[in-house]
């Protein structure tokens, strides 16, 4: 294998993974030395990737064109329909939060952008003792959303209120999402 296509793969399991991944982990995963992914790593930086070195490894973060926040509300039940209809057209769920009034907004990193990203997501949520942070706030929570562009936000945005998941903003909320807020 040669150095580009190790540049390749290694960008492949960064996009993958949902944690940091060490230099010395890709080293042992491509037979190379440490120093050899940091110059690596550097390359790829050069090609405008931006790759994050963290204490616990490197994360790659990609931006798509456009980001829009959508306010919804929805049951358990329907998480992985309201998830999969983002991402199935086209969108990556980059976050959900939420405005509690007397905690401000507590947010949670997702970067889901596949149904196979949405299946860990799903099996680490039901998995455990952690609860639903939309169920803090009686279901109401936010999504960053980013896609190629801004056609892309409005199938979302259609497909979401033609299910019933959008709710629209109160007076309260410190956030203007461009929408209008009711009382």
């Amino acid at each position: 294998m040669n150095g580009e296509e190790r540049r390749e793969k290694i960008l492949k399991v960064l996009r993958e993974s949902d944690t940091p991944v060490s230099g010395s982990r890709l080293a042992g995963m491509f037979s190379v030395s440490r120093q050899v992914i940091v110059q690596d790593i550097a390359l790829i930086r050069a090609s405008g990737k931006d790759i994050v070195s963290m204490a616990r490894g490197y994360v790659l973060q990609e931006k798509h064109g456009v980001t829009r926040v959508f306010k919804v509300i929805h049951t358990d039940e329907q998480v992985r329909d309201e998830l999969e209809t983002i991402v199935d057209l086209g969108g990556t769920v980059e976050d959900v939060f939420i405005y509690h009034r007397v905690y401000g907004v507590i947010r949670g990193k997702l970067g889901l952008s596949s149904r196979r990203d949405i299946e860990r997501y799903m099996e680490k949520i039901s998995g455990g003792s952690s609860h639903l942070l939309k169920n803090t706030t009686s279901g109401y929570h936010y999504h960053t959303v980013t896609a190629d562009n801004s056609q892309t936000l409005d199938l979302i945005q259609k497909a979401l209120g033609d299910k019933g998941y959008l709710a629209k903003l109160q007076t309260y909320e410190p956030v203007d999402f461009g929408e209008k807020k009711e009382g």
